[in-house]
């Protein structure tokens, strides 16, 4: 279920997604990890320092991995996070499960134009509190207009 600060954070989320550079073969995302104290860990977005880089990964490389506080964290991604991947070894759904963060926050989920995405599915089989507020995801897809044709 929602808190309070579900929408502040993921609206955090959507407006990095907007320094992403452009691309035609990529969706633009944001990702704000979250303390369970309201404290933002690490913040990325795609293409950030690489044209390969999704958010959630780079999100979850300014962490340490033995962070004891990703395992009460909630991430914050502007699209559900990635189950199938060429460009690198994991996914992001695969790195947010090996983090050990137990709650993830998402505005839509990613449509199959590149793949057909499972990340809330996979997720969710691992027991993580996944939360959708779909509510959200016309400002997501308004980021994403180039690939929607």
């Amino acid at each position: 279920m929602p808190d309070r600060d579900d929408r502040y954070w993921l609206m955090q989320a959507i407006d990095l997604s907007r320094s992403c550079p452009p691309s035609a073969t990529a969706f633009c995302v944001g990702a704000v990890i979250v303390s369970r104290e309201g404290q933002v860990m690490a913040t990325g977005y795609s293409r950030e320092t690489d044209p390969h880089d999704h958010a959630e990964e780079i999100a979850l490389t300014k962490v340490a991995t033995n962070d004891p506080r990703l395992r009460e964290a909630t991430i914050y991604t502007s699209l559900e996070p990635c189950s199938k991947r060429a460009s690198r070894p994991r996914t992001c759904t695969e790195l947010i499960l090996a983090a050990g963060i137990p709650r993830v926050v998402l505005a839509w989920r990613e449509p199959s134009i590149f793949v057909d995405c499972e990340g809330v599915e996979l997720l969710t089989a691992a027991n993580l509190e996944v939360i959708e507020l779909p509510d959200l995801a016309d400002e997501v897809r308004e980021v994403n207009a180039n690939l929607l044709g």
